[in-house]
This record gives structure tokens, sequence and C-alpha cells, in this order.
């Protein structure tokens, strides 16, 4: 089953630079439990999966990518900036959308937490306005305005999730498991959120579907990462490796 994706992913437009992420033998442990060993490689493509069995590895490594969680060694870099010692520009560069949209709706109402991200980047007050405007009439939510946020369905929380990310224009943004938490219609339509942004994207997720027509794919395990291809080596790759 395909959820109406396009054949190949659509590059980033002009407007919108390419990040490079760049991981220098990085390890992370969580006291004594090590949950990433060794991990070397460079992100540049637009459209980049995540997949893995739980506890493997993944969604440390995606947090390691805007600085979210530094290594207990080594280095990440986005842009060549180190995310230990430039963590705010990383993270203008970088955005994060969490499994769980509760974990990062932070305001009352829709509009307010939508101009918070942008409040505090400094944006002027007119521009955020209408970054607001724009992302409430892209993803339907122009109507919840000055609805009490935590009062939208999970659907709604995760695009308002998404669109909070938006308004601060990153240029790549990571997604862990962002629709693990949804039914299948709102699965769709969050598959088909992320298949249409400009940004290039890092999505962690257990629905391999979500990946067809991404550029390529990392399969971790272990802490380490085992495949590392297209979608069209990885996944029955992976298929095979759980069943």
């Amino acid at each position: 089953m395909r959820w109406g994706r396009r054949a190949a992913a659509t590059a980033p437009a002009e407007t919108l630079p390419r990040t490079a992420v760049e991981l220098r033998d990085v390890t992370h442990a969580y006291g004594d439990r090590t949950v990433l060993s060794s991990i070397s490689l460079t992100l540049t493509e637009p459209r980049v999966g995540v997949i893995g069995g739980n506890g493997s590895g993944k969604s440390t490594f995606a947090r390691l990518l805007n600085g979210l969680v530094l290594p207990s060694s080594g280095t990440v870099l986005v842009d060549g900036l180190d995310t230990r010692s430039r963590a705010r520009e990383v993270r203008r560069r970088v955005g994060f959308v969490f499994q769980d949209p509760d974990a990062q709706i932070v305001h009352p109402t829709v509009a307010e937490d939508l101009a918070f991200g942008p409040t505090n980047q400094g944006v002027a007050p007119a521009e955020i306005d209408r970054r607001v405007d724009d992302v409430l009439v892209r993803y339907g939510l122009d109507g919840h305005r000055d609805h009490p946020a935590h009062l939208l369905s999970g659907g709604q929380k995760q695009l308002l999730a998404i669109a909070g990310v938006l308004v601060m224009r990153p240029e790549r943004i990571v997604f862990d498991e962002p629709t693990t938490l949804l039914d299948l219609a709102n699965t769709r339509r969050v598959a088909r959120v992320i298949d249409e942004l400009e940004q290039d994207v890092v999505v962690v997720t257990h629905h391999l579907d979500l990946l067809a027509g991404f550029d390529r794919v990392l399969v971790f395990e272990d802490g380490r990462v085992a495949a590392d291809g297209s979608p069209a080596e990885t996944v029955p790759w992976y298929v095979a490796r759980i069943s």
C-alpha cells in the first residue's frame, strides 16, 4: 500500500539552501548504557529515512542532528557548525518534530503557539502574523486560530506541531516517528504534508510505506548503522531481517 506519494521526492526550492549534517565517530551513552557506537556519516540528501527496532538508537540519532542531544564522544556538524558550541544557530537550520505533539505545544491557543518560535528568533511582529496566517491556511487550521490547542484532535495537534516548526523557517526538519500516535487517515495526511515540504527532511518511522520515493534510508541495529542505501535496497533487507 502506498499513501498517494509522488514517484520521487521533490527537491527543495532554490530559495532553501541544502543543509549538510555530518557525524564524526559519534558515540552516545545514557549512564553506562551505550545507545550509539562509532557513527560516521554525512546527510545531504533531500529525503532521508531512519528505521530500526525499538531501542536500536534511531531516536537518539535524530536528536543529535539538531543538538537536542549532545554526543558523549565524537562530533556533530551542521553546515560546519558544531552542535556543542553553536546550538542556537544549528537549531535555526534544523527543526525537530516530536512523536507526541503535546511535547512541543506550549501556549494556550493555536495562534499563540505558532507565534512563539519566531518571536524568540526576533522576527518582526508583522512578519510573524504573515507566517502564522500562511500556515493556518495551509494546514486547515485557520478556523482554529483562537482555539485551545490542547482541545485539538490528535491529527490537528501533529499538524500544529509541524506548522510550529515551519514558521521558524528551518532548512531541514527532523521528524521522530510523526505518525506513531495517529490513525490511518491522519497518518496519510501527515505523510502528504511531509511529501510536499520544500525543506530537506529526516524521518524516523516504523511505517515503511512512508519512505517510498525517499533518496536514502538508514537502518539502525544495536546502536550502529546496519544498512545504508536506497529504499529499494534497505527496506527489503530490513523486512527480511525482522521476519
